[in-house]
């Protein structure tokens, strides 16, 4: 296995090559290993103002930012202030769902590891005020429940959002405010902005929304998504050096390099521990505790969590067995096969770990008889529509809505094949990635109800 000493070595004389191979505008990596910090940068914040991108800048890091909200719920568990299995509403009073039995009974754990069970993505701007997250609950009073509470995972945003109000109630603050106050200066971290209002102190990077007509990244119009959903993950920024040291927190098990306790050993072993299997299907992890993504349930155990927010892309993985940690955060291009040259190079070469790799559709494509799977799903941001051609080949049109068309999402089609039960594989990679659609429930007529992959979608027709 390589030390730290050859993997310093690796990023300092090839890592801002890799970025440039790949097409990314500008990225930062760190790596934790045994208490111990390295890190690099490659590229440029912005395509337009060609700015250096060094260690020290900071980028959003998405959806990542769940874990920063789970270690803030957990934190009032400790506290005594929380019962993670007491439904939410005992302390958020008035949050309410289209279904008003399933929201009375729905749990702080059920939402932290994605099994409330309603539409998860709303993106509704409620402004930039510090009651942003609060006007939001009242925004979201009318979600469809798709599934019974605990029923099954599906990946879900709107919970986090309800997360964040819940520790705004109990800690009487901004989340911004507790995210600061409760792990952000007791861990002693220096470069991190829960807002633009901070990140413009830093070199912040800008994200990229697809090459132009010359081939090179062009910047995104708008640097963030809505306050309301910042708990969820819309503009946390920070360096990737504070990232892992976040991390090495949950290593250490709850306490900060000084000897403060940020987190209990027990809520940093609930995190980590197992609350819902994933369907193998949908190309995520095994499995998904309270925050964390399990990633690869197999010894050694592989957490991490990724994130995406307008044209960034950020990946955390951790060996907690090894003391690794790997972050990496990008802006732009093919962020998917620097993680395959950066991330996953370096778990295996330090920690001996192949992480799973991204399923593939077969080389021979199988008749399939769509018939079930025919039609409309439908949710907030997307309209999916499955379809069969006279020659039986199968198509997705996806249609973007709402927050996902406001920032410039275009319409696309894709032919799937089969690929296992009652599921069906992309023949074209998205960025890398073949997404795999499995089909479930039955609609009453012998037409499946929901499309998931990786989040629940119904049938709207």
């Amino acid at each position: 296995m390589k030390s730290l000493d050859e993997i310093q070595a690796f990023i300092d004389t090839e890592f801002a090559g890799l970025v440039r191979d790949h097409k990314v505008p500008g990225a930062v990596v760190a790596v934790l290993k045994d208490g111990e910090i390295i890190d690099a940068a490659g590229g440029v914040l912005s395509t337009s103002t060609l700015v250096d991108a060094t260690p020290d800048s900071v980028f959003q890091i998405g959806s990542i930012t769940k874990v920063w909200t789970a270690t803030l719920v957990l934190q009032l568990v400790d506290d005594g202030l929380l019962d993670l299995d007491a439904p939410i509403q005992t302390y958020v009073t008035d949050f309410h769902l289209a279904d008003e039995a399933s929201a009375a009974s729905i749990t702080t754990r059920q939402l932290l590891s994605h099994q409330g069970g309603f539409e998860g993505d709303v993106f509704t701007d409620t402004g930039r005020g510090d009651d942003a997250i609060a006007k939001y609950i009242a925004e979201i009073a009318e979600l469809p429940q798709l599934f019974s509470p605990g029923e099954l995972f599906s990946y879900n945003n709107v919970g986090f959002s309800i997360l964040g109000r819940l520790v705004e109630v109990l800690r009487e603050k901004t989340w911004e405010q507790a995210l600061l106050d409760h792990i952000v200066t007791p861990l002693g971290l220096t470069h991190v902005a829960p807002s633009a209002y901070e990140a413009i102190l830093h070199r912040a990077a800008v994200g990229h929304v697809g090459p132009g007509e010359d081939g090179v990244e062009i910047a995104a119009p708008t640097w963030a998504l809505a306050r309301s959903n910042e708990p969820a993950g819309s503009m946390l920024a920070m360096r990737p050096r504070d990232l892992v040291s976040f991390v090495k927190m949950h290593l250490d098990g709850g306490t900060a390099p000084d000897g403060t306790r940020i987190l209990s050993e027990q809520s940093v072993a609930a995190m980590q521990t197992k609350h819902v299997d994933l369907p193998r299907l949908t190309g995520m992890g095994d499995a998904w505790g309270l925050g964390w993504e399990i990633i690869d349930s197999s010894a050694p155990t592989v957490l991490g969590h990724d994130g995406g927010t307008i044209g960034q892309a950020a990946f955390l993985r951790i060996v907690p067995e090894a003391g690794l940690a790997v972050a990496l955060l990008t802006n732009g291009g093919d962020v998917f096969g620097l993680f395959e040259d950066v991330v996953a190079r370096i778990l295996d070469e330090v920690a001996g770990v192949t992480l799973p790799g991204h399923p593939l559709p077969p080389a021979e494509h199988a008749a399939v008889d769509a018939t079930a799977y025919l039609g409309l799903y439908a949710d907030t941001i997307y309209d999916l529509v499955v379809s069969q051609d006279e020659d039986g080949r199968v198509w997705l049109d996806r249609t973007p809505k709402d927050i996902i068309a406001e920032i410039g999402g275009q319409p696309d089609r894709s032919e799937l094949v089969a690929f296992g039960p009652d599921s069906l594989i992309g023949v074209e990679g998205q960025r890398g990635i073949h997404p795999i659609y499995v089909f479930l429930g039955d609609a009453g007529d012998g037409r499946a109800k929901y499309i998931h992959y990786g989040r629940v979608v119904t049938r709207a027709a």
